[in-house]
């Protein structure tokens, strides 16, 4: 048990956060579950090999089928144009 103040909360609990949840599922099957890791240095060049994939190439399904980077890009707004960044 965690307490905060007078809050009593237990830890651990999948339906705590379902996001970590599905992230953890997909990690484990996507690329722990595929490798078996003889060096602490193999497990690292392929968690980020993974990484790089998830953050960057592979589409979700929660982002409406875009890339992360894609998404992102959808939600920066553009620039303004320069006149109307001038001060004074």
């Amino acid at each position: 048990m965690i307490y905060f103040g007078t809050i009593a909360k237990a830890d651990g609990k999948p339906t705590d956060n379902p996001f970590i949840e599905s992230f953890n599922g997909k990690f484990r099957i996507e690329c722990l579950n595929q490798k078996f890791f003889l060096f602490l240095a193999d497990a690292r060049d392929n968690i980020e090999a993974w990484c790089r994939d998830y953050n960057s190439i592979r589409p979700h399904s929660s982002l409406d089928n875009l890339t992360p980077q894609e998404f992102a890009r959808r939600c920066i707004p553009p620039a303004l144009p320069t006149e109307y960044n001038r001060v004074g």
